[in-house]
């Protein structure tokens, strides 16, 4: 067989078109073909190495693809042949993957992502961090393919947020951002996280701790909120989160079908809990008074602390809060801060610290420890509570701490 002669720049250039189509060969299967209408488009002729049979592929027209650029191409689809892979298929493949992560926009991956983490969340956390991204990075980054999306144009996004000195927004932003770039890499639309370090491109926020006030400040508190102006289901809200220890967004979601009266326990469900993990409370004798108080008031509701507004729905999660405000420990203490006051008081009286945290509902960060800990303690957490509310009873009659020394740490 001859050898075909290569093309050159001038020959194609004045090479005119038929009535029929016409192939000027350059070699090695590369063709420009040149159609009636005038139109020069490069083919790569080749035997499929999968299917061995003749074939081709079209690489591109002509002037947008040079004929240098047309002889890369064929230089590279029989390296891909030599390897026993069809060009054509490679070509797809890649143009597929292209595809793929342009439609995997930031939003989309976010959604994703956000459809596996609330599973593992209360609503209303997952609701907090759907408003953040909404908020704060889908107007700017939503459309983005998360391909193109660098730790640099991230940071630029986060940098106003700092700016306005909201740091403890930065640091939740990056989390979760980090968990969706992890997500995205651990399903294959990103090769690696770009994202992961960006948090120290900003400025931490400082520790704040919850205001809350020592035990001994306990019997002061109490006499005020026994003087307060304030609505009597809000007084009961107070007392029963401190009575329980639970958070304030437990309490006020606190229903009637979760207590049993019976066996003087409160089944909260994992979907109200912070860790997604259901909790039992063992009543003592002073939350079930408190209970029976509430019945009058709203055992026909289906939660315990009805909102004004809408009985059919919980109070909010900052009634307490406002009320301790009003009655005057505004930046002394807030309603999360009652369950510092119980772990301040049960830790002074040497009761077991994990039994306390069990109380609290405190989920060991240590994986060891908590796979070996899986009991929650519920029969050693009855005198605990026990002693708590007695401790509470006391100090709202306002006796001098001598007069408490008969509520020792009991072993029932």
């Amino acid at each position: 067989m001859a050898k075909v002669k290569p093309l050159t720049n001038t020959q194609i250039k004045q090479a005119k078109p038929q009535e029929k189509v016409i192939k000027l060969a350059d070699g090695d299967g590369l063709q420009l073909r040149i159609r009636p209408n005038g139109t020069k488009t490069w083919l790569l002729d080749y035997i499929n190495p999968e299917t061995k049979k003749r074939t081709s592929i079209s690489l591109g027209s002509y002037p947008e693809l040079s004929l240098s650029e047309a002889r890369e191409l064929r230089a590279q689809a029989r390296k891909l042949i030599q390897q026993k892979i069809d060009p054509k298929r490679a070509r797809e493949t890649q143009n597929n993957e292209k595809q793929q992560k342009l439609q995997s926009t930031f939003e989309l991956v976010a959604i994703k992502w956000f459809e596996v983490k609330k599973t593992t969340i209360t609503k209303d956390y997952s609701d907090d961090i759907w408003r953040s991204l909404k908020l704060h990075l889908l107007p700017s980054l939503g459309k983005e393919p998360i391909d193109f999306i660098t730790a640099q144009k991230m940071i630029e996004t986060l940098k106003p947020i700092e700016a306005k000195g909201n740091l403890e927004t930065v640091k939740r932003l990056c989390q979760r951002i980090n968990e969706i770039m992890t997500y995205a890499v651990n399903t294959g639309i990103l090769n690696h996280n770009p994202t992961a370090g960006i948090k120290a491109a900003f400025l931490k926020p400082k520790t704040k701790n919850m205001a809350s006030i020592t035990p001994d400040d306990l019997p002061n508190f109490l006499k005020t909120l026994n003087r307060a102006s304030i609505k009597q289901v809000t007084r009961c809200l107070i007392e029963w989160q401190l009575h329980t220890m639970v958070r304030p967004g437990e309490a006020v979601k606190a229903r009637w079908s979760e207590i049993d009266f019976e066996n003087k326990l409160w089944h909260i469900p994992s979907e109200t809990m912070k860790k997604n993990r259901a909790h039992i409370v063992p009543l003592t004798e002073q939350a079930i008074e408190i209970l029976e108080f509430l019945k009058p008031i709203s055992r026909h509701r289906e939660f315990l602390f009805p909102a004004d507004r809408d009985p059919k729905k919980h109070a909010n999660e900052q009634t307490a809060n406002a009320a301790i405000k009003r009655m005057g420990f505004k930046g002394l203490l807030v309603a999360h801060g009652l369950r510092s006051i119980a772990s301040t008081a049960l830790n002074e009286q040497g009761f077991d610290p994990d039994v306390i945290e069990a109380c609290l509902a405190h989920v060991d960060k240590n994986e060891v420890r908590r796979a070996y800990n899986r009991t929650d303690y519920l029969d050693r957490r009855r005198p605990v509570m026990k002693w708590w509310s007695k401790f509470i009873e006391q100090s709202e009659k306002g006796l001098p701490e001598n007069s408490l020394e008969g509520l020792k740490v009991v072993n029932e």
